[in-house]
């Protein structure tokens, strides 16, 4: 069961790396970097810009830092990432010391925060918090009890359902039917072959032996083997990423009758009875053959096996929340051998990953309280403007979209809708029950919380004031069924935008966020989706032709590039970033130019 399904490609998250920072015209204040904005220091300017503009701006920046061990990369995005996990954590340690300062939402936040951070507990509880769970499992005798149990939020399966608004009609909610949980990240870590994968795999078998030895569940060697061929079994059946980025071929609204013939093994009337969505008469099936394929396995592998898999996933998605042990299995194979990450993080900033996952909003709203000035959202709102304005023109000069799809286009560009900062209004987690000294079960509540707020909204009208990244993210994203542009709080600070610097550098740092954003409403797939964000052919065969022939293009460009050794970027993948970054910094420039023809230098 997972706790929010969102079409695959559908909902476009960017955190873009920048150089820059900016200045607004008659801000009082210095801004945070350099005279105006910029750290000029962090520039090579013995490398010529034509041969490598990244080293020419970055390079001495590069030759002195560092990657942090508990990280795989560094650079102004990992910065400001940081400095908001300090200001996050100012927030939830006072509210861990003294929990009634925020009402109820301060308690349920400094009591989550204190039942991570009291390792003791934790260790003196040992495995004991598993059983209750583990017992779920251990009570199945049958198919159904299996279906059951994949209809519970926190249990693994291998095709989940969920709520999304529905891309015909986006001012409603629909069911959406995905293909499910593999341990390791995707489909190729089972298939590819190499040494590097190799690698992978053996440390994922020691992995899953270990957390079975840990747990006090005999005969691991034997239940790992069985694992290992179910998981590879399904990364045969399961959809490839650039395929399930196709809203053309994700896109497959079904009745019961057309999912019984899809997967009858799911026996979807008590499936979805279970997960709450017993009066729903339509499901999205995304991955169609890939559900098709999973249910013809409920027939092929034995429930013991089923029995196992949900056994491990609740153990690999909860080992954090365990005693050391766990966690430190669950790391070694997750963070390095997967990742190459040497270093354990600090458990605080972890520990605010998981508030900011659990109770987002209800820290969110204190957080912006802190940390957001009136100031951020009047330039940001400028700023939007001038990128809109800076696109319009680009699609008025156009020599390849003719005039019928150019009228679309702008309609669509004056329908976006931008949001900043944070949202209009917040979650309640009034029902949430959080237990200082219960961490697992705090997890599990939550689970469970978020699935039943999702079902709470299902008969009414999509809700277009919901937030899908909380004030406190350093990122920003485009959403293409509700047509809007989201900007946090949090990125909405130095060096991505700074009130008190150059308007050079804001245009080139939040500017080029911005134009990347605005951009994914346009990419390959975020044109299929008209002004109002339902899913609608609006451009003329003609114009689609020459859009297709430029995309092909640029993907065979990105075809080329090889960022690590032997691996090159997969153009067909990458398209929807590599069109918001390629128009996201020509509608930047463009939109700076009209900032000056208003302002001046």
């Amino acid at each position: 069961m997972i706790r929010n399904v969102i079409l695959v490609g559908l909902l476009l998250l960017i955190a873009v790396p920048s150089t820059g920072q900016q200045k607004s015209s008659g801000a009082a204040s210095k801004p945070r970097f350099g005279a105006w904005g910029f750290d000029l220091t962090a520039m090579d300017r013995s490398v010529k810009a034509g041969d490598s503009f990244w080293h020419f701006v970055n390079g001495s920046w590069a030759t002195r830092t560092e990657i942090p061990a508990d990280r795989t990369n560094a650079g102004v995005s990992v910065l400001l990432v940081e400095e908001a996990e300090r200001q996050v954590r100012a927030i939830v340690e006072d509210l861990a010391r003294d929990p009634g300062q925020a009402g109820r939402a301060g308690r349920q936040v400094g009591d989550f925060y204190a039942s991570w951070m009291d390792t003791a507990a934790i260790e003196a509880s040992g495995t004991a918090p598993l059983k209750p769970y583990l017992s779920n499992i251990d009570a199945v005798q049958n198919r159904t009890g299996l279906l059951k149990l994949f209809a519970t939020p926190g249990y693994a399966s291998p095709v989940e359902v969920g709520i999304i608004p529905d891309p015909a009609d986006p001012t409603r909610y629909v069911a959406a039917a995905t293909q499910g949980s593999l341990g390791l990240p995707s489909r190729d870590f089972y298939l590819l072959t190499g040494a590097r994968y190799d690698a992978i795999r053996a440390a994922y078998r020691t992995y899953i032996v270990t957390l079975h030895q840990l747990a006090g569940i005999g005969d691991a060697d034997a239940k790992m083997k069985r694992l290992i061929d179910l998981e590879t079994a399904l990364a045969k059946v399961f959809w490839e990423p650039e395929r399930r980025r196709d809203i053309k071929q994700i896109y497959n609204p079904m009745n019961r009758a057309q999912l019984n013939t899809l997967a009858p093994q799911f026996e979807w009337v008590g499936y979805l009875k279970e997960a709450g969505l017993g009066e729903v008469a339509t499901v999205v099936a995304l991955e169609t053959t890939a559900i098709t394929e999973a249910g013809k396995m409920l027939d092929s592998v034995p429930l013991s096996t089923w029995k196992e898999y949900v056994t491990f996933h609740f153990l690999r998605t909860h080992a954090e929340y365990l005693p050391k042990a766990f966690d430190e299995a669950h790391f070694k194979m997750f963070s390095t051998a997967l990742r190459g990450i040497p270093e354990q993080r600090d458990r605080w900033k972890r520990g605010v990953q998981l508030i900011n996952a659990n109770l987002g909003e209800a820290v969110g709203r204190i957080y912006v309280e802190r940390h957001y000035p009136a100031e951020s959202n009047r330039q940001m709102s400028e700023l939007i403007a001038n990128l809109r304005a800076g696109l319009e023109a680009r699609i008025a000069a156009s020599t390849w979209m003719d005039e019928p799809t150019k009228q679309q286009a702008r309609a669509k560009l004056a329908a976006f809708d931008p949001r900043i900062g944070h949202p209009s209004k917040w979650i309640d987690y009034e029902p949430l029950r959080v237990d200082r000294r219960d961490l697992l079960g705090n997890t599990m509540r939550s689970a469970e919380f978020d699935w039943q707020l999702q079902l709470a909204r299902l008969p009414k009208p999509v809700d277009r004031a919901l937030w899908d990244m909380t004030p406190q993210t350093v990122n920003a994203y485009y959403n293409p069924l509700m047509n809007q542009i989201t900007f946090p709080a949090a990125i909405l600070q130095p060096p991505f935008f700074d009130p008190a610097a150059d308007a050079a550098v804001n245009y080139g740092s939040i500017g080029a966020v911005i134009g990347h954003e605005i951009g994914h409403g346009f990419d390959d797939q975020g044109r299929q989706f008209d002004a109002s964000g339902r899913l609608r052919d609006w451009w003329t065969p003609a114009a689609a032709a020459e859009f297709a022939k430029r995309a092909e293009a640029l993907g065979k460009q990105y075809d080329q590039f090889e960022p690590i050794p032997g691996t090159k970027v997969n153009g067909k993948l990458t398209m929807g970033e590599n069109i918001g970054d390629l128009g996201g910094l020509e509608m930047a420039y463009a939109a700076y130019r009209r900032d000056v023809a208003q302002h001046g230098e």
